[in-house]
C-alpha cells in the first residue's frame, strides 16, 4: 500500500502544481496522504521528517540561491544584463534571429545568472528580434526555454549553477566533473535543439505564419548606456566562473565576487543597487521555500515502507548505475517539478549505494556526478514547472501555443540523451 501511496503522491504533487496550486501547502499535504498509507504518525510525520528534510536543504543551500538572486537582480537593474544581451545581438545578427536568443541566454546562465532573471532580461529583446526577422512570437518561448532552461544549466562543466553543485555534496567531486562526458551531452543535447527549433522556424514560414503584435506587452523605455556597458555584463560573469572553476572557491565566494564587480562598474547607478539587493534577496525566499518543500516531500516518501522496494527496484535495473541514477532523477525531478529538488530527492536517498557499487565496478564519481546533472533537466520542465509558467506569463502565451517548443528542446531530447548517455556510458566506456 505505501509502494502505491508514494505513486499517488506524487502524481498528486504533479496535479496540483499543475493546477496553479502553492507548492508549500501542495507538497505537506501530499506528504500526509503518503505517510498515513505508509503507517507513520502524521504529526510526526509533518513536524519531525517533513520539516527536517525541508530545513535541511534550506540550511545547506539559502546561501547559494540568495546570492544567486541577488547577483542576477543586480545584473538586471543596472542594465548590465541588458546591455550584454545586446551587444550579443549586434555580433551575432537578427538574421540568425533562434541563436540570437538562444546564445545570450546561454552566456547569462553559464554565468550565474538565474534562469528567471534572464527570462525577464532577454525577452524583450527576443521581442524586437522576432518581430524583425517576422517569426511568429509564439516560438519564441521555446529559444529562450532552449538556452536558459539547457545545457549551461546542467552539462556544461564548470556551471554555477545549482543543478551542477548539488551532486558535488554526495560524490566530493568538483564543477567541471567529467568533462568528456560533458562535452558529449552538450553536443546530443544542445544541437538537436537547435535544429530542431530552426526547423519549426522554417515550417512556419512555409505554413504563412508571421509575427503578431502582442498587445499586453509594453516595451520599456531604457536610457542610453555608455558603449563599453556591456562589459559590466561581461567581466562580473567571467568573475564568478574564474572563481569557482579556476581559483576553486566556494560558490558563495563566487557570486559575491560577481556583484562586487558588478555594483564596482555601476557606482554610476548607486542609487538602484540596494534596492536590487533588497529586491533579489526577497525573490529568493519564493524559489527556495518551494524547492524545500519538494525535497520534504522527498523526505517523507524515503520514510515509509514502500520506499525500501523502490530503491531496490532502481538499484536492479537493467544497465549499470548510471542507467538507474538517471531514471530516478528524471522521475523524481518531474514528479517534483523542480531539477534540484529532485535530484536532492534521488541522491540523498540513492547516492550512497551508488558511490558504493561505483566504486566495487570502477565508474568514477565524477561520472554520477554529471550524469545526475544532465538527468535533472529532462522532466523537469513538465507544464507544471515554475520556471515554464514564469516564461509563458512573461511571454504572454499558453502552453497550447508555445508549450510544445519547450516539451522538444528541454523534455524530450534531454530525457532522450541522458538515458542514452547512462545506459552507453555505463556499458562501454
Amino acid at each position: 500500500m505505501s509502494l502505491a501511496a508514494i505513486f499517488i503522491g506524487l502524481a498528486l504533487l504533479m496535479f496540483l502544481a499543475f493546477r496553479g496550486h502553492s507548492i508549500i501547502w501542495v507538497a505537506p499535504v501530499c506528504a500526509a496522504f503518503v505517510a498515513l498509507c505508509g503507517g507513520l504518525n502524521l504529526l510526526d510525520a509533518y513536524t519531525n521528517t517533513y520539516m527536517q528534510g525541508a530545513a535541511d536543504y534550506f540550511k545547506t543551500w539559502f546561501p547559494a540561491f540568495m546570492l544567486g538572486a541577488v547577483y542576477g537582480k543586480v545584473m538586471d537593474l543596472t542594465g548590465s544584463a541588458r546591455s550584454l544581451g545586446s551587444k550579443l545581438v549586434s555580433w551575432i545578427g537578427a538574421k540568425n534571429a533562434m541563436l540570437a536568443v538562444v546564445l545570450p541566454c546561454m552566456l547569462m546562465t553559464y554565468g550565474g545568472i538565474s534562469l528567471f532573471v534572464v527570462v525577464f532580461v532577454i525577452y524583450p529583446m527576443g521581442y524586437a528580434i522576432y518581430r524583425a526577422a517576422d517569426i511568429p512570437r509564439t516560438k519564441l518561448p521555446g529559444a529562450i526555454a532552449c538556452g536558459a532552461f539547457g545545457i549551461t544549466m546542467t552539462a556544461v562543466p564548470g556551471s554555477p549553477q545549482i543543478q551542477n553543485l548539488i551532486p558535488m555534496q554526495f560524490y566530493g567531486t568538483q564543477p567541471t566533473a567529467a568533462p568528456a562526458l560533458s562535452i558529449v551531452a552538450c553536443i546530443l543535447i544542445g544541437l538537436p535543439a537547435l535544429i530542431w527549433l530552426q526547423w519549426d522556424i522554417n515550417k512556419g514560414r512555409k505554413a504563412g505564419l508571421h509575427f503578431i503584435e502582442d498587445d499586453k506587452f509594453v516595451e520599456a523605455e531604457h536610457k542610453e548606456m555608455p558603449s563599453w556597458h556591456w562589459l559590466a555584463g561581461l567581466i562580473p560573469i567571467i568573475v564568478v566562473i574564474v572563481l569557482l572553476n579556476v581559483v576553486k572557491t566556494h560558490i558563495v565566494v563566487a557570486l559575491l565576487g560577481g556583484i562586487i564587480v558588478c555594483c564596482l562598474m555601476n557606482l554610476n547607478q548607486a542609487k538602484v543597487l540596494l534596492p536590487a539587493i533588497s529586491e533579489g534577496a526577497n525573490g529568493s525566499m519564493t524559489a527556495i521555500m518551494n524547492t524545500s518543500c519538494a525535497v520534504g516531500f522527498g523526505t517523507v516518501v524515503k520514510a515509509v515502507p514502500g520506499f525500501a522496494v523502490l530503491t531496490e527496484a532502481m538499484l536492479n535495473m537493467p544497465g549499470s548505475i548510471l542507467f538507474s541514477e538517471a531514471v530516478a532523477v528524471n522521475v523524481l525531478a518531474g514528479a517534483t517539478g523542480s531539477a534540484s529538488g529532485g535530484m536532492s530527492i534521488a541522491l540523498t536517498a540513492l547516492a550512497p549505494k551508488y558511490l558504493e557499487i561505483a566504486n566495487q565496478v570502477g565508474i568514477s564519481p565524477e561520472t554520477l556526478h554529471r550524469i545526475a546533472s544532465i538527468s535533472s533537466g529532462g522532466l523537469d520542465s513538465l507544464p507544471h514547472n515554475g520556471a515554464v509558467l514564469t516564461l509563458l506569463a512573461v511571454s504572454h502565451c499558453t502552453h497550447k501555443e508555445s508549450y510544445w517548443g519547450i516539451c522538444v528542446t528541454t523534455v524530450i531530447i534531454p530525457v532522450i540523451m541522458s538515458l542514452v548517455l547512462a545506459l552507453v556510458w555505463g556499458l562501454f566506456i
